[in-house]
């Protein structure tokens, strides 16, 4: 069974103006794999006819029910290793080295079911300690797997997912069949629903904002518009953490790309930031060998600054509500 054009057009655009995500030619498969099953739930004959009723009938909650299943919600812990290990190994040392560090804020943003956010939240609890307040704003669309966050309660299926079996020891505890963060780091985190193409949610100005493998659905234009509101919420010489295929270059020029070991990273403020920022004052110390966590160290790294490119004006937004997605993690929409 294949679905009308009629039919991917349609969800293509509520999906593009809804969460700014692009469903090009060529995906039909996927959009009828996802709405089948909403299908059959309504007993409708197939994808073409449940379409056809959310037409005649868009009710807010069909809309965000078709919506959802088209976002992915592709998550895991310390995804990726190499943004955790800078983090811990280079941007709090030089944090703490400019002058004190009392508070970090940090924002996790479209972060999906949390475990994103909890693993920053393991990483800083290995490197800073009391009197260091620690607050991290997680963020996402959709507001189901906010809830899940919120609880941080997880499968023993999603726990084997990147987790290491000392830090599952050491920060969860048993929760039935399942697994829950430790009431500690949960106290650090807060779930907020949130659009990216709002104004930053409260919590800011941020030290560090992970904003991971979510661009690489936008168009140019969404791009640009996100960026500069991450820039808002950024402290100048802030850290803004992309996934590994994704960058500021060419979209984006008040940013600085800095290569911290095997992590790419992009600094606030660009040149301007550069010359403001204080020299790094403590090594690195070597990564671990089995987790993305370990004891901090006396003396960073020097940060290797790349330049930012110059890159064209920012086009106008088009008129009318233009919606960030729901976390887009993963390769579900690929």
């Amino acid at each position: 069974m294949t679905i009308s054009q009629d039919t991917f057009a349609f969800v293509a655009d509520l999906v593009r103006r809804r969460s700014a995500i692009l469903l090009e030619p060529g995906k039909e498969y996927l959009v009828e794999s996802r709405l089948l099953p909403l299908a059959r739930e309504t007993g409708a004959t197939g994808v073409d006819q449940f379409v056809a009723q959310l037409r005649a009938n868009p009710t807010p909650a069909r809309t965000a029910v078709v919506v959802e299943a088209l976002t992915t919600n592709e998550t895991s812990w310390f995804r990726d290793v190499a943004p955790f290990d800078a983090l811990r190994r280079h941007i709090v040392p030089e944090l703490r080295a400019a002058g004190g560090l009392a508070r970090l804020r940090v924002w996790s943003a479209a972060c999906s079911t949390g475990q994103e956010a909890y693993s920053i939240a393991m990483t800083l609890q290995e490197v800073l300690t009391p009197p260091v307040a620690v607050e991290i704003t997680a963020t996402d669309l959709n507001e189901q797997v906010l809830e899940r966050g919120r609880s941080g309660t997880y499968t023993q299926l999603e726990v084997n997912r990147g987790l290491p079996a000392p830090t599952l020891v050491r920060h969860f505890r048993r929760a039935g069949s399942g697994w829950q963060v430790s009431d500690e780091l949960r106290r650090w985190v807060t779930f907020r629903q949130h659009n990216l193409l709002d104004v930053p949610p409260p919590g800011g100005p941020f030290d560090v904002v992970f904003l991971r493998n979510v661009l690489i659905y936008f168009d140019l234009p969404t791009k640009r518009a996100v960026l500069e509101r991450v820039r808002g919420a950024l402290r100048p010489g802030g850290y803004l953490v992309l996934g590994a295929a994704e960058t500021t270059i060419g979209v984006h020029d008040d940013y600085e790309r800095v290569v911290l070991d095997r992590a790419t990273v992009y600094r606030a403020g660009g040149a301007r930031a550069a010359a403001a920022a204080p020299a790094p004052a403590v090594a690195a110390v070597p990564a671990p060998v089995r987790a993305p966590l370990g004891a901090a160290g006396t003396r960073p790294a020097p940060l290797a600054a790349v330049p930012p490119r110059p890159v064209l004006p920012t086009p106008a937004r088009p008129a009318g509500p233009v919606f960030a997605p729901t976390s887009t993690r993963g390769a579900g929409l690929r």
